[in-house]
């Protein structure tokens, strides 16, 4: 169970204080509020991460920073009356009322406005008056105020709310266009007729509708504002003068520039997606090298731990278990069964003909055991017997990722009556699975898989599954411990000195400290658990691009599609890398110092899993990190290309059955 009142605090020390709001009467405000209260019931889980949230009426509650960065600029004190354009779910007024002596709020829609209404009167907030009407010609009959926050943005400051000013009293509003462009201004009153005005920078906010506002309808929307500081422009040039031009994949020299990380106990290889045909080439050639010329035998990926373990019988020449389906066949198939895949799978056969099957180089998957299969057997119950249901479903299985911001998001994932009657029967199919698949392993002595991990996976699985049902921070936890904890048990099995690669998505082998899906909602990832357990001994690499393509779908369980990727976001990582124009190049920033503590400070970097969603993405897949700590190294291709699914005329004639593919 979330710990709501821990998520508060959390918040304010790292989202709110962590940005730079000082104010003390701010940060106590924001502590003593329960913004758990001022969401809609199936959005308590998501309280208290640092962006917006929907409410009633498909309007949203604001980001938590926004809220206190306005406050703490209009300068609110014990003695103000304040006024409030705008009240949405009531917390930003429920904020100033534990600070001023009197709030007064307006809101547009009747319906919110009677919501908050209800809800200061269940938390006890005496001191705060709220009506319906046109904000933007303000509460003459209150005023004047000391204080005035506007949350939406007008063409320029209504000259009613300028009159409705106490001399010395402050205005915090968005001016701008209507396309949500606009400047954040304090308006200070000096005196009867003179008002001084200051620049608080760049915002995005919704219309400000009204009659000295926009006439237009439109709907009210939260914003996500972080004050801009100038990026140092010799930073580009800095990443092209460290950047080590990478040849072409065939080429020996690709691997040896690896060479530095070679006498490490595990390396982590990224993706920026799991659709990209670089990503796969360049992890190929790496691993290829270290294999053949420093010893590594483990390649351990981001897959079902059966899945893996029919190629792994392939490449080191045992025979299929019997009546067996071909692996790989479940949502997202095109992740494991494309072209990268198979030519490194039969190089990897290849390079075991003759030798002695304990020295072997073997191939792991790492994930949740049947984790796909489990999924699919949801979605097929849910389909059957609660299709509402079985649509949350997808949404939460797609979305609900480290990276994901976008508000509808979560209102396409809300939890309906019927999702949540469906749990018991659902978590009884997938232990009727797993019994099933447990099955095949049970005889196979060479399974690190052995009785006593069995029982433990048995033990847990009911939890992981009630879990992955779900979905949610605690479900992302739970499999990267598990996944973890996997490449530890093949290393032990392996030897004491056996040295392994591992091939997953960049925010599951970034150490997620770095990152803000560590900071903000305390998820873990395998590089920070490696980094944890082997100090030194890991390697993290992370991978990126520019623009390209990409194989992924739009939702869960969706059809593939070769998708255009966007060009980076101009605060992004990515962007830097672009603008050096050295078109494929390793980072080892280990090496330049300087240029390290240049890119320490936090910025967006972009995730594209299975599912990818060009006109969201800035939300949907951006989040903030340090790429220098979350990563020792970074691979770079400026264009690349989606990665070719496995189709029949692909399969290999020599083999039976084009084992293990089943094409």
């Amino acid at each position: 169970m979330l710990d709501l009142s821990r998520a508060r605090d959390r918040m304010v020390e790292i989202q709110i204080a962590g940005r730079g709001v000082r104010d003390r009467h701010v940060l106590e405000a924001m502590r003593r509020v329960p913004r758990d209260v001022f969401v809609e019931a199936e959005f308590e889980e998501f309280a208290y991460e640092d962006g917006a949230l929907p409410i009633a009426h498909g309007q949203t509650i604001s980001q938590p920073y926004i809220v206190a960065l306005m406050i703490e600029a209009a300068e609110v004190k014990p003695i103000d009356k304040v006024l409030e354009v705008g009240s949405g779910s009531g917390y930003a007024a429920a904020v100033m009322g534990q600070i001023a002596k009197r709030v007064y709020t307006i809101e547009r829609h009747p319906s919110l406005a009677e919501a908050a209404r209800r809800r200061f009167g269940q938390l006890g907030y005496e001191n705060i008056e709220l009506r319906f009407g046109d904000g933007s010609k303000g509460w003459s009959e209150a005023a004047p105020f000391d204080a005035i926050l506007v949350a939406a943005g007008g063409p320029d400051v209504p000259a009613a709310l300028k009159e409705q000013l106490a001399v010395g009293g402050r205005l915090i509003i968005p001016v701008g266009d209507k396309e949500r462009r606009q400047t954040l201004l304090k308006v200070t009153r000096k005196s009867r007729t003179d008002y001084d005005e200051e620049d608080l920078g760049a915002v995005m906010f919704v219309p400000l509708i009204g009659e000295e506002g926009w006439s237009e309808d439109g709907r009210r929307s939260a914003t996500n504002h972080v004050p801009g500081k100038s990026r140092g422009q010799t930073i580009p040039q800095m990443i092209a003068d460290a950047a080590e031009p990478l040849p072409e994949f065939d080429d020996p020299e690709f691997g040896r520039l690896f060479d530095r990380f070679a006498e490490r106990r595990v390396v982590l290889l990224g993706e920026a997606s799991h659709g990209t045909s670089e990503f796969y080439r360049a992890r190929a050639a790496i691993t290829r090298h270290l294999i053949e010329k420093h010893g590594f035998t483990i390649l351990a990926v981001e897959a079902d731990w059966p899945d893996a373990a029919a190629v792994d019988r392939y490449v080191r020449h045992r025979a299929p278990i019997a009546a067996a389906e071909p692996p790989f066949q479940r949502f997202p198939t095109w992740m494991w069964r494309n072209t990268d895949v198979v030519a490194f799978i039969d190089w990897l056969r290849g390079h075991n003909e003759g030798k002695d099957f304990a020295t072997c180089a073997g191939f792991y998957g790492l994930d949740i055991y049947n984790m796909s299969g489990s999924i699919a057997a949801v979605l097929d119950y849910l389909d059957k017997v609660d299709p509402e249901a079985a649509a949350v479903a997808r949404e939460r299985y797609g979305c609900l990722t480290p990276w994901q911001k976008e508000p509808s998001t979560y209102g396409r994932a809300v939890m309906t009556a019927g999702y949540r009657k469906c749990e018991q029967e659902v978590i009884r199919q997938c232990r009727d699975l797993l019994d099933k698949r447990l099955q095949y392993v049970k005889h196979d002595g060479h399974d690190f898989l052995d009785a006593a991990q069995n029982a433990r996976l048995v033990t847990s699985a009911e939890r992981y599954y009630r879990i992955m049902y779900y979905g949610g921070a605690e479900s992302w936890n739970l499999r990267d411990t598990h996944m973890f904890e996997t490449l530890a048990h093949v290393m032990e099995a392996r030897g004491a000195h056996s040295k392994g690669v591992v091939w997953a998505h960049n925010s599951h082998i970034g150490d997620a400290r770095h990152t803000e899906m560590g900071i903000m909602r305390e998820e873990l990832n395998i590089g920070q658990l490696c980094r944890q357990r082997f100090g030194d001994e890991c390697a993290l690499i992370g991978f990126g691009t520019h623009s390209g393509t990409v194989a992924a779908a739009s939702d869960w369980d969706g059809d593939m599609d070769i998708q255009r990727v966007r060009p980076s976001h101009r605060d992004s990582y990515e962007r830097l890398c672009h603008d050096a124009k050295v078109p494929r190049f390793l980072l080892d920033p280990g090496r330049h110092e300087a240029l390290r503590r240049r890119l320490l400070e936090s910025r967006l970097e972009r995730f594209i899993g299975v599912i990818y969603r060009p006109d969201t993405e800035l939300m949907s897949h951006y989040s903030a990190a340090s790429l220098p700590q979350q990563f020792d190294a970074f691979v770079w291709f400026d264009e690349t290309s989606a990665v070719t699914p496995l189709q029949p005329e692909h399969g290999n004639s020599g083999l039976p059955d084009t084992y293990p593919f089943g094409l």
